[in-house]
Order: structure tokens, then sequence, then C-alpha cells
């Protein structure tokens, strides 16, 4: 269990930028830090392995103050992920990954053992990536390299600051499931750091909205967008008030209608080719009379490339989808169930008429949000 007591952080000249923060993290929690830039979320994060020291308050891991370690040996044991990845260029992939292990006077069998476990892990075949160097791998391969090292002498906490806001949008996407799965696997205790509310909806059992160095909201994802306490919570979710009675508003006044369609009879390179050009990560699949068919998403495009000849192949079924009649409490309650994180919406016919993600769902809500604002 991690724990905040009424932590502060003062800078040279009396600035705060963390304003006596109190809030408990249980064991096996994914925690996401979210707010605007200054906000405080990243250096409440580094606080916990003291890369910034807290200046009152306390800290504690199971009950023990953090100041009570060491230091080194205290960052040694919490795993850490950051944007821009960090690994060592003159080092291996395997000798990146061994560091902490190596530091913490692990045996030289037991390392190699964990660092083929570990590269298995995230996906990387230690027999072609063991001995690549970080240069010879994309963004994504290194950013798993990151998570890996990270994981490697088996911490119970670690800590990810904004780890894939510099990667495109698919392979984004990918870690993210991938990174939600692998928690609910190892069950660790992460401290997630975003700027980015769909990824904190995506990932965080719990989000923190913090602003000028105060935590204003810690609930569920569910609560934060039906329950928001404070105004700056409210606005920043994007969320217009009208939430409160979602059976008001059609779901055609919350979904996207600019969507990107394509036929099942497309070859799998053009289809790949269209969803980076678009900076998609899922296509709609319809028929002539663009009645839906289905889903494919860039991430089973890239596996099956070589395998199958057209999209139909691996497409699945667009569920759940809603009716154009519909309202924009439907879409609330079942964008959780939507496997894409997308909910298409059809006319009676079935014909395609717009999409539902979590991101047009929050804008949607901004965009009302201002007019009333402007009209009050």
């Amino acid at each position: 269990m991690l724990k905040f007591e009424n932590v502060t952080k003062t800078y040279d000249g009396g600035f705060k930028a963390v304003d006596s923060v109190s809030f408990t993290i249980k064991e096996g929690e994914f925690l996401v830090l979210i707010g605007p830039s200054g906000s405080g979320k990243s250096t409440t994060m580094k606080m916990i392995n003291r890369m910034i020291p807290h200046t009152s308050g306390t800290i504690s891991i199971n009950g023990e103050d953090i100041n009570s370690y060491n230091a080194a040996e205290l960052r040694r044991s919490i795993g850490y992920v950051i944007q821009q990845i960090g690994l060592f260029p003159h080092y291996t992939i395997e000798k990146n990954i061994a560091i902490v292990p190596q530091l913490k006077g692990w045996n030289k069998k037991d390392i190699q053992l964990r660092v083929i476990e570990l590269l298995e892990l995230v996906g990387l075949d230690p027999k072609i990536y063991a001995q690549r160097y970080p240069k010879e791998l994309s963004g994504g391969q290194q950013q798993r390299v990151g998570v890996a090292r990270a994981l490697a002498s088996n911490p119970d906490i670690i800590l990810m600051d904004e780890p894939f806001g510099a990667l495109d949008p698919i392979t984004r996407d990918q870690l993210q499931a991938e990174l939600v799965t692998l928690q609910k696997k190892l069950k660790k205790t992460i401290v997630f750091v975003t700027h980015d509310m769909d990824e904190a909806l995506k990932m965080g059992d719990r989000i923190a909205i913090m602003k000028d160095g105060k935590l204003l909201q810690l609930d569920t994802p569910e609560k934060l967008l039906h329950e928001p306490s404070h105004g700056f919570v409210e606005e920043f979710i994007g969320k217009h008030r009208i939430i409160q009675n979602p059976e008001l508003m059609l779901v055609l006044d919350i979904m996207a209608e600019k969507i990107v369609t394509t036929s099942p009879h497309q070859s799998p390179e053009k289809a790949i080719t269209l969803t980076r050009r678009r900076k998609i990560t899922n296509l709609i699949v319809v028929d002539d009379d663009d009645k839906l068919l289905g889903i494919v998403s860039a991430y089973d495009l890239i596996k099956k490339l070589d395998s199958i000849e057209t999209i139909e192949e691996i497409m699945v079924p667009a569920e759940p989808y809603l009716l154009d009649s519909a309202s924009a409490k439907d879409a609330i309650i079942m964008i959780d169930d939507a496997p894409f994180g997308m909910i298409p919406i059809v006319n009676k016919d079935h014909k395609i008429m717009g999409l539902v993600t979590r991101g047009s769902l929050l804008s949607a809500m901004s965009n009302q949000w201002t007019e009333t604002e402007d009209l009050s």
C-alpha cells in the first residue's frame, strides 16, 4: 500500500508544486494522475521514489516512511518508465534489462533467465532481440524494453511518466491494451501520469485529477463521468451538466459523423495504408449500400498481413452498436463494453451514420458546456 499524508513540495521562492495532497493507493491498483501542465502530477509521482524530495508530510510504502530508505535502494526497488525510454544506447537489450538485477547482486544465471522471461512477456523474441541495440528497434519495441526493464527486479510498484506519449496512434493503442492485460496478470501497483483523458479512462482503476498542486478528485472513471465533485473536474473531463440527464440527449448529438469506412474486399496492404494516413486504429467495414458489416483493427491487419487476401477474413462483428434513435445515456452505459472503444451508430436500414468513442463523447459534452457558458 502506498500512502500520501498531507504531502507538500515547495520550491525556492515559496512556489508550491504540490499542496497538502493526501491519498492512498491500494496494492495492485492502477492509478492514473492527470491534469493540465503545471498541475503537479509528475512531481507527485516523482516524490514516490525520491527523484524529487517532498518538503513536508509523509509518503509511506506498506507503512514505512520512504525517508527511512536509502534513496538508491528505494529507486532500485521501484520500476520506472518514462516517455524518452532512457535505454543506454551502447548496451544490448539484454544488458539494458539486466542493469537493476545486477546492481541488486543477482547471480548471472538468474539474470539471464529473467531477461528471457521478460522479453517473452512483452512480446519480443529473446533469440532475435536480446543482442540487438536500442537503435535497431522501433519506438514501440524500445518502449516494450523500457517496461521489461522496469519489471526486471520484480518490483511491487511501477511509476510510468507519459510512457506512450511519443508513439504513433496504432502503436500507442496496442501498448495501452497490452499494459492493461499485463497489469491484470502481474497485479503490480502502477502510478501512471498522462495528459490524455482517453488514455486515463481506458487504463485507470481510479483517476486522480490535479490542478495547481491540489488533488481535486480521485475516483473511478465511471464516478468521475457521472459525479464530478468540482467545477474544474467537470470542465476538464469535457462534460456538460446535461450529462446528469443524458436521456435528454440523442446519440446523434454526441457522435462523430466523419468516419473512415472501407469495403470487405479491400486488401490488407491498402487497409493498413489507410489507417496510417488517417491516423486511426480501426476501420469500419460497410457494403456497397453503406450497411454496417464489421470492424477491422490495424493491429490485426499487421499481424495477419501475410496470411490474408482481403480484410473480410479478419473482420469481426461491429458489436455493440446503437440505432440513431438511442440516447446519449445508452452510449455512456455501453461504451465500457465496446471492445474497440467505439460504438457504431446505424439507422433503421442498418446504414452507418457515425461513431461514438470516448473521445467524441467527451468532446461533444465539452462543446455543449462551452456553448452553455457563452449563452449564460
